[in-house]
């Protein structure tokens, strides 16, 4: 490829920007028609949309200043948040949380695409506004883009296209390996709610050793410290996200510690907020503190963590708990709460056997994600040296 060919271009100069609106919402003529009617909130990071949950009818297409967004047109969140991306593969409107490309001749639409994702934290940053950030017509037409031939264009989309379809295909392992674990938990145990292969049932009071929560009380945290300090957000089914991770003092940490001490092994369990009822086991060697949403679940001998965690998460289980939930503003569950929830009970053999072959799951997990993250940053360093060199 011949880079000094390539020029830099606003917006307005090889495209053209498209904004939205919404029709009268009270209207009730003007919804549930043939015409596609897009909001951000529906972008959820596929590359394609061919079609919308909600949908105008011609009344409101006549009656309302809309303009038509034809196939191929990049769609552009400008807020709620800022820099959501996706391709058209049907015409359609949107509402007006959007500032849309329609590509001229010299602009390849699936290059366009990668161009902005790659450039989300600049879009970002040009945002203004009090209430939420939002960014203008105005200034995504004065965005500048490198433009290479088409030909160059197409070179480029297809390298990216082939590096994420082998990502697609690692996540794809990666669930396929999350079913794998909870067919056999089913397979093995049957339905914990249920419990048709009627085992005994306990109490978890009963067979932890310990159950408490983090503290009530947060401390000042931040990027820098001596002790992690985890909260809900860190919590996933898979262990600990140590992205955004805050911490805490010395000090802060031995109080915190000293009643609610999480150790290699033990199983954490959301409690309070949106991700309620989610269990995963701590994979970390090192001291942490907890905040009051995480509880400390230590399995005495009568209960294996692996067990416990997938019966936690089993989806009976899971809506079964969640459904005994308290709380106006936010759901939570108390500790007292999560001390009377109700388990069934293995034989501790078929228990170790059960954690025996979900290790040998996560291990070929870890192998995946290792793989998956090295093409991540593949991706990020060739689209890196495309876009910014």
């Amino acid at each position: 490829m011949d880079r000094t060919k390539w020029v830099c271009r606003k917006f307005k100069e090889v495209s053209t920007v498209i904004g939205g609106s919404t029709p009268k919402t009270d209207k009730s003529e003007y919804w549930g028609g043939s015409h596609y009617w897009v909001t951000p909130a529906e972008l959820d990071g596929s590359k394609y949309i061919s079609k919308t949950e909600r949908s105008l009818t011609d009344k409101a297409v006549s009656e309302t200043n809309l303009t038509l967004l034809p196939t191929g047109t990049v769609l552009l969140s400008s807020r709620a948040p800022i820099g959501k991306v996706c391709i058209t593969q049907s015409p359609m409107y949107c509402n007006q949380g959007f500032k849309n490309i329609v590509c001229s001749d010299l602009l390849y639409n699936e290059f366009v695409y990668y161009y902005l994702l790659h450039n989300v934290d600049y879009l970002q940053s040009l945002g203004t506004g009090a209430t939420f950030k939002e960014i203008s017509k105005k200034v995504v037409e004065n965005v500048e883009i490198i433009v290479p031939s088409l030909s160059d264009q197409h070179t480029i989309v297809a390298e990216f296209d082939k590096l994420n379809d082998v990502i697609a295909l690692k996540r794809k392992q990666l669930t396929d390996l999350d079913i794998l674990a909870q067919s056999l938990f089913y397979e093995m145990y049957g339905d914990p709610v249920v419990n048709e292969k009627g085992w005994e049932v306990k109490k978890l009071i009963d067979i932890c050793s310990k159950i408490t929560d983090g503290t009530h009380n947060s401390p000042p945290n931040d990027c820098h410290g001596d002790y992690m300090y985890v909260t809900a957000k860190n919590i996933k089914k898979d262990g600990i996200i140590l992205d955004n991770m805050t911490y805490i003092s010395t000090s802060d940490h031995r109080t915190i510690y000293d009643r609610c001490n999480p150790q290699f092994g033990d199983v954490l369990y959301i409690k309070d907020g949106v991700t309620t009822g989610i269990a995963t086991i701590n994979t970390l060697h090192e001291e942490f503190s907890l905040l009051s949403s995480v509880a400390l679940l230590k399995p005495s001998n009568l209960i294996v963590n692996y067990y416990l965690k997938y019966v936690l998460n089993s989806p009976t289980k899971y809506m079964q708990i969640r459904s005994e939930m308290g709380g106006a503003a936010i759901t939570r569950l108390t500790v007292s709460k999560i001390e009377r929830i109700k388990i069934p009970l293995p034989p501790i053999p078929l228990q170790q056997s059960f954690a025996e072959k979900i290790a040998k799951i996560e291990a070929e997990k870890q192998r995946v994600k290792s793989s998956l993250k090295d093409l991540e940053t593949l991706l990020a360093s060739r689209m890196q040296y495309w876009f910014d060199n």
